[in-house]
């Protein structure tokens, strides 16, 4: 057993194409020094360009193997993707606490597919409360966090309101004024994480690029606005590698 990187842990789906998901996680991990674990939560049939079916993988098997891992590793990060509910999710964050209370939590806010399949609908609230107290960061985009709250409008007042109970990196990627430039904010304050480059090709995955490689920086020591501002840079050259939807992982 490895003992020379931390241990981090991707829940995620499996992604055929290697753009997204857990093999896009891993891919990441390793590129950050870090030694990659993964649970698939989903098997998916697409490409970076279609979506065309899904299959979730029963809770009670994806339990089993947070367990089974977190007696095996002791891992200081977990970066969760694509769930069907917040049950899934509710079960995963709290089971992790149980297990290891110091184990960090991100959760890449996956709704809908690059490719407009959707995943997760939000439905219950107080439901999302209680799971975003766990967990130490969550990184939806502009259309991502509209969802996590409907009733609540304008973006700033579902910050407000969620932003109690987690950090929220706001990522720039679909804001309709500032395309690219990231908001990370914690209680008491914000940080604005401009773009190095914004003639840049889009890519799919890169929203679980920019999770996992956050996951990574923090499961390395870093802090929060650090592993934000590192994890930025990593995608950045990630969306820079090729003109087409698939990217290579560098450091």
């Amino acid at each position: 057993m490895p003992t020379n990187r931390p241990f981090v842990l991707s829940i995620a789906g499996f992604d055929p194409s290697a753009g997204a998901g857990v093999l896009a996680d891993i891919k990441t991990f390793e590129q950050h020094q870090v030694y990659g674990l993964s649970i698939i939560t989903a098997n998916t049939i697409q490409t970076e360009n279609e979506f065309i079916n899904i299959q979730w993988t029963a809770l009670d098997f994806i339990l089993q193997s947070i367990r089974t891992l977190f007696d095996s590793y002791k891992i200081k990060a977990v970066k969760i993707g694509i769930v069907p509910s917040l049950t899934y999710l509710k079960e995963f964050v709290f089971l992790i606490k149980k297990l290891s209370p110091k184990t960090k939590i991100i959760w890449d806010t996956v709704l809908k597919s690059t490719t407009e399949f959707n995943f997760l609908q939000i439905e219950n609230q107080e439901d999302l409360l209680a799971i975003l107290n766990q967990i130490e960061l969550i990184t939806p985009n502009y259309n991502e966090i509209l969802k996590l709250n409907p009733e609540e409008k304008p973006v700033e007042m579902i910050i407000a309101k969620l932003v109690k109970n987690c950090p929220i990196l706001l990522k720039g990627g679909h804001h309709p004024k500032e395309t690219g430039t990231d908001y990370l904010h914690t209680q008491n304050q914000f940080f604005r994480l401009l773009p190095k480059n914004t003639s840049i090709y889009q890519k799919h995955g890169s929203g679980c690029v920019l999770s996992a490689a956050i996951t990574a920086n923090i499961a390395l020591g870093k802090e929060l606005l650090l592993a934000c501002k590192e994890g930025k840079n990593y995608t950045e050259n990630f969306l820079l590698s090729t003109p087409t939807s698939l990217g290579n992982h560098y450091v």
